[in-house]
Formats: C-alpha cells, sequence, structure tokens
C-alpha cells in the first residue's frame, strides 16, 4: 500500500477520495489554485500545495507542476479524480514516467477508449453491439454532412474526445447541419482541445443505462451491475440511480457481459464504466455509446448497494492487489439515487451562477450521504465545473430511496448564490419519476412544471419583515422608546401607516411590500395578516395567512425546502436616474451569467438585425451567445475578447432605427 497520495483535483471529488485515503491510514496530498486556497478540499488534506493561478491551464490542467508537487511532498502515486486530466493518457504516462503510479487504467486504454471512433470499432470486433454511424476518424465537415445525411436526421453530433455532453448537438433540421457542426467544433475544442466530431444516429426516448466495470492487473475483471441515468439535461446527467428498474435479471447479465468483453478489448485495469443507450421502444436491445475510463461521478449509488468503497478498490488495484471477490460473489442489496447540486439558475435557463457561501446546511439521516466541497465562506467561481456537491439516499426499495432523497433535498441549505436544489426536488416528485417510465428527454418536456420564475408572496414578505425588523431600536430594559422611531408604522391618534419596502429579486421586475401592524400587501395584492414570530441571525418564522413558514436567512439571501432567493433593496429613484433596458428607446445588453466574453462580432457603429448574434459568454464551459433585440445600431461595446464579466453587467447599447419620418 502506497504512504502518501496526490488527488490531483478538486471540490467535492478530492474531499471523496481524501476521506477514503483517511480510512486505509495514506496521507493524503491536496492541490489547490489561488483560487480554492480557502477551499474544503485543502483543508480536510493531510498537506496541500498551491499549483498556480485560478486558470485551469495554469493550475489543475498543468502536469508540470502537478508532477512538481507529488515529488516535493513525496506522494508515491496520483488519483486524478474525474474531470481536469482523469481521461488524459499524457498525464497517465508522465506519472509512470516520474515513478508515481497513476490510480486508473494504462494510458494506452485511456488513449484507446478516449477516442470514441477507435472505441467503437474496438468494442465492434468484441462482438459488443454499438450505435449506427459514421466510421473513420478526422473526417472533415463535408464528409460529416454527407454520414448524417446517409443516416438520416435526426443525428447526434458528438467530439470525438472528452465526455459529459460538451460539444454534443442533436440535430432534427438537416439546413443547420453546418451550422451545428460549427458549433460543436468550437464548443469541443474548448473543452477538450480536439473539434474532431462523429455522428451517431439518433435514437428517439432512449434510456441511459451505464455498468460498472472493475479490473485488477492479474487478468480479473467484474461488473457491479448498473446505473440508470436517463435524468439528463443537455447530455448532462441529473439524477442517477441503482439499480434499473428497466432492466430484468437476463437483460442484466447480458449488458453486464458486453461492459466487461468491452473492457477486456482495451486491456482495462481499474474502475470504469461502460455506457449503453436502451432504445425507448425495445427494453431489450442496447448499444454501446463509449467508455469512461475514470471513476464516474454517480459512483456513490454503486457503493450503497453492492457495499464496496470504489476508491479503495482503485487504490488497491493500483498497489498491484488482486481483487478477492468473483462476479458471483457481487449482490446489489436495495435502492439507491443520488441528485447532483450544481450553482445554476434554473429559472433563467440553467445560467451558471456563482457567489460565497453565506449559509450551509446539509442534510443527515438514516440512509443519506452526502460527497460536497462545500463549507461557509467558500467562493464560487465560474472558473470550474458547476458541481458543488452530491446527495444520495439509500433504502431497501426504490420508493424509500426516493422519499428520503426528498426529504434531505428539502433540508439543504445554501445561500449565497443560486443552486438547482429545489429544481431536482420537483424532480424527483414527477409521476413518471417516480414510476420508473423514464427516458433522456423527460426533463426537456416537463420542464415548464419544473421550473417556476414565480416567486411566493411570502418570500417577499419575510425578506420585508426582516428588512423591517432590523430597523427596530434598541430596547433596553426600562429606556423609553421614541415611537415615532420604531418601525410600526405608528400614528398619534390615527390609523397606522404603512411602511414600504422596495424589493427586487434578479431577473424579476421589482416589487412593492407595504407592511403595518400585523398584515403585510405585496405589490398590488390585498392586505394579508403577517408577522414575524421569531427571527434570529439565522432562521426566520413567519405567520402568512394563517400559515407558518420557516426561512434560513442570510445577508440578502432566504432559503426553504431547497429553494433560495436573494431578494434585495431596490431604489427606485436611483434606477431611473439610470435608465434601464428599454429606457428613453435604447436597449441595454447585460451578461446572463458570470463567465468570461469569448467572441465579439460586432463594433460601434455597426448596424445590426434583429437575432443577430453579437457577442458569446462562456461560463463553465458552457456558451451562452447574446443577440440585438431589434433592428438597430450598436452604439456603445463595453466588452473584448476575455474580458471578465458579472451577472446583469451591461455589455453592449444597440438604439433602435428610428421610424422614417419621426422626430
Amino acid at each position: 500500500m502506497f504512504d502518501t497520495v496526490l488527488v490531483a483535483n478538486r471540490g467535492e471529488i478530492a474531499v471523496r477520495v481524501i476521506r477514503t485515503l483517511r480510512r486505509l491510514g495514506v496521507r493524503s496530498v491536496a492541490v489547490y489554485s489561488d483560487a480554492d486556497a480557502g477551499a474544503r478540499h485543502v483543508r480536510e488534506a493531510d498537506t496541500a500545495v498551491r499549483i498556480g493561478p485560478a486558470a485551469a491551464a495554469e493550475s489543475y490542467l498543468s502536469v508540470d507542476r502537478l508532477l512538481d508537487a507529488a515529488a516535493r511532498t513525496g506522494a508515491q502515486a496520483v488519483h486524478p479524480g474525474y474531470g481536469f486530466l482523469a481521461e488524459n493518457a499524457a498525464f497517465a504516462r508522465a506519472c509512470t514516467d516520474a515513478g508515481l503510479a497513476f490510480i486508473g487504467p494504462p494510458a494506452t486504454a485511456i488513449d484507446l477508449m478516449g477516442d470514441k471512433i477507435r472505441a467503437k470499432e474496438t468494442v465492434r470486433a468484441a462482438g459488443v453491439p454499438v450505435v449506427p454511424g459514421s466510421t473513420g476518424s478526422g473526417l472533415d465537415d463535408g464528409r460529416l454532412m454527407d454520414a448524417a445525411r446517409e443516416i438520416g436526421v435526426p443525428v447526434l453530433l458528438k467530439p470525438s474526445a472528452g465526455g459529459g455532453g460538451k460539444g454534443m448537438r442533436l440535430v432534427r433540421v438537416e439546413a443547420l447541419l453546418a451550422e451545428e457542426i460549427a458549433a460543436a467544433r468550437r464548443e469541443a475544442r474548448s473543452s477538450f482541445g480536439d473539434d474532431t466530431l462523429l455522428v451517431e444516429r439518433w435514437i428517439d426516448r432512449p434510456r441511459h443505462i451505464e455498468i460498472q466495470v472493475l479490473a485488477d492487473g492479474h487478468g480479473h475483471v467484474i461488473h457491479l451491475g448498473e446505473r440508470e441515468c436517463s435524468l439528463q439535461r443537455r447530455h448532462q446527467k441529473v439524477i442517477e440511480e441503482a439499480p434499473s428498474v428497466l432492466l430484468d435479471p437476463g437483460t442484466r447479465a447480458a449488458m453486464g457481459a458486453a461492459a466487461v468483453q468491452a473492457a477486456r478489448s482495451c486491456g482495462y485495469v481499474g474502475a470504469g464504466t461502460v455506457e449503453f443507450i436502451v432504445p425507448g421502444t425495445d427494453d431489450q436491445t442496447y448499444f454501446f455509446m463509449e467508455m469512461n475510463t475514470r471513476l464516474q461521478v454517480e459512483h456513490p449509488v454503486t457503493e450503497l448497494v453492492t457495499g464496496l468503497d470504489l476508491v479503495e478498490w482503485q487504490v488497491q488495484v493500483a498497489a498491484g492487489e488482486p481483487l478477492p471477490f468473483a462476479q458471483e460473489d457481487i449482490r446489489l442489496d436495495g435502492h439507491a439515487v443520488e441528485a447532483r447540486i450544481c450553482a445554476e439558475v434554473p429559472s433563467r435557463g440553467f445560467l451558471p451562477s456563482a457567489g460565497t457561501v453565506l449559509a450551509l446546511r446539509e442534510p443527515q439521516g438514516e440512509g443519506v450521504r452526502v460527497d460536497s466541497g462545500l463549507a461557509a465562506d467558500t467562493e464560487i467561481s465560474t472558473s470550474y465545473d458547476p458541481m458543488l456537491a452530491k446527495v444520495i439516499a439509500h433504502g431497501p426499495d426504490r420508493d424509500t430511496a426516493l422519499r428520503r432523497l426528498r426529504a434531505a433535498l428539502a433540508d439543504t441549505t445554501v445561500l449565497g448564490l443560486d443552486t438547482n436544489t429545489g429544481f431536482l426536488r420537483r424532480l424527483l416528485a414527477h409521476p413518471d419519476v417516480v414510476s420508473g417510465d423514464l427516458d433522456t428527454g423527460l426533463i426537456d418536456r416537463e420542464l415548464d412544471g419544473l421550473v417556476s420564475g414565480d416567486i411566493p408572496d411570502e418570500v417577499y414578505a419575510a425578506a420585508a419583515l426582516l428588512r423591517q425588523a432590523a430597523l427596530e431600536p434598541d430596547r433596553a430594559a426600562d429606556a423609553w422608546v421614541d415611537p415615532f422611531s420604531a418601525p410600526t408604522g405608528w400614528r398619534l391618534g390615527g390609523e397606522a401607516a404603512w411602511t414600504v419596502h422596495h424589493l427586487r429579486v434578479p431577473g424579476q421586475e421589482p416589487l412593492t411590500v407595504r407592511l403595518r401592524q400585523g398584515e403585510a400587501r405585496v405589490g398590488e395584492g390585498e392586505p394579508v395578516p403577517a408577522r414575524l414570530i421569531t427571527a434570529d441571525d439565522t432562521q426566520a418564522v413567519l405567520e402568512w395567512a394563517g400559515v407558518i413558514h420557516t426561512f434560513h436567512h442570510a445577508g440578502a439571501w432566504l432559503g426553504r425546502d431547497g429553494d433560495s432567493w436573494q431578494v434585495a433593496g431596490h431604489d427606485p429613484v436611483e434606477a431611473a436616474l439610470h435608465g434601464g433596458a428599454g429606457a428613453g428607446g435604447v436597449d441595454t445588453l447585460a451578461a446572463p451569467m458570470p463567465g468570461t466574453v469569448t467572441v465579439v462580432k460586432v463594433a460601434p457603429g455597426d448596424t445590426v438585425t434583429a437575432g443577430q448574434s453579437l457577442l458569446v459568454v462562456e461560463a463553465m464551459k458552457m456558451e451562452h451567445v447574446i443577440t440585438a433585440p431589434h433592428d438597430g445600431t450598436v452604439t456603445e461595446l463595453d466588452v473584448a475578447p476575455g474580458s471578465t464579466v458579472a451577472m446583469d453587467q451591461v455589455l453592449a447599447v444597440v438604439t433602435p432605427h428610428q421610424e422614417e419620418g419621426a422626430s
């Protein structure tokens, strides 16, 4: 066994790997960029080494700096986690050349399975069924379009390198092929440094099933059952579970055997995942999609139903130990479901979010596990992947696991930035999810019912009441209090006056809340009985229209049942002085998310048409195109390629063309 292992990653996966190393008695070394100096994984490791500035290319993706950190701390092995360099064959080779054990598969297996085109050809030769699609590497745009036409739309464009859904494009209209190929290449190049694409037949209403495999260096390969990963958005997994309600024992055994054969075909060693797609019209048919040559984000559900610690066995295998169990020894116990908590704003198209964690509450309880990189005061930026934590629930059956997970998400509070926690809870309560009738398009079809931009009135009322309570004068014992200084609206000889609070939630129109003794009026609504029952620095209990609501709060943030809202004060006079979108016939285009401007297609003075692409903002490898709201002239441009922008920061101003004859 190794004495010291360097964890070449960050966030929740680094924390999770460190946890197992500590249990095994192995010293852990964390690495961190300037952006992560105070991060949880740094604090939980035995020691930590700074490896560079926030930019991943100069820190977490720097092979030289990682190897130097390993040498300086006496590490004998490197665990890459997932993401960053986890599936980088050059990094695996560099570790081996430096005398370090790479806790992952051989570089040859990473090379082979990292190229989706070669991977398909290899497993096809081994007798594993594959999705029909293009053949050959390095296809130019013309040959990709020819292959797509031969297959027939709809088709799926996929980067040959990388994974995680980045760069994947579903094309349903043949005329859009050229545009979508260009966009897929751009995103693939940005995400993986390689814009090679392949094209596959689109399988309608598919289910995404993956098989966990485990192989040692002594020729033993087994599988640990399947995971259902069909709940996806933009080809990114959202909820995963084990086992799948779709598979009967015979299909499970057949898919498991195919996964083992795929692993053998590339000489695999360690923990890996073979991903299959199952047509919605035929649950007995399955096709190989790709192999992930690393630990998967969703590995905890497999751990909970098998009782195995996959990180432990990654370490043991890398140290040369044989697997002490055979296929017939693997038993699945109960059911487990995982939800990925991400820094994103569901009500604004799941755009990335950023901010400082002002308050954090993570769930506990029977059957509940949390893998998290969060801590209070952690700064969350758009420099890295948006996933913050995973909440996992295990139970004797699927209904119990789902119920426990919904309750755990309701008990999760992250204040200071937007997350998808409330969305996940609503998704897990959807009738099709509860029944197990899943496919990869379910979220897109049901999105309107799962995401709501409406803010409940009691949220605004709670924010106003807390602001008003902060104005309350110090009522020292026996001290006289001027009644005019109390924020009650008290008036001499007359009815109490309304106290007015102007509030705004980002992405929403400003709203006015009026408070008077024992009641509140939100917007233009009718007065409603409302009062703060109790309030301290972290929690507020509100009675609203005869119903009790409990909120967690920090700064301008309120949280309840997994949802959170930033409800800040709004100055209507200042807003009027500075104008805004649509004011004075001028449209101000603002950044929809914090990120980096990667493309600027116009200059001041340019004439543009409605819908024309003007700029591209990127955050967490997600591109957002800023378009002209109408025909007009670019009269202001405040950014350039490479500019870092905050959410709602002004990017450009487009002045509409004045109608002929207008004065």
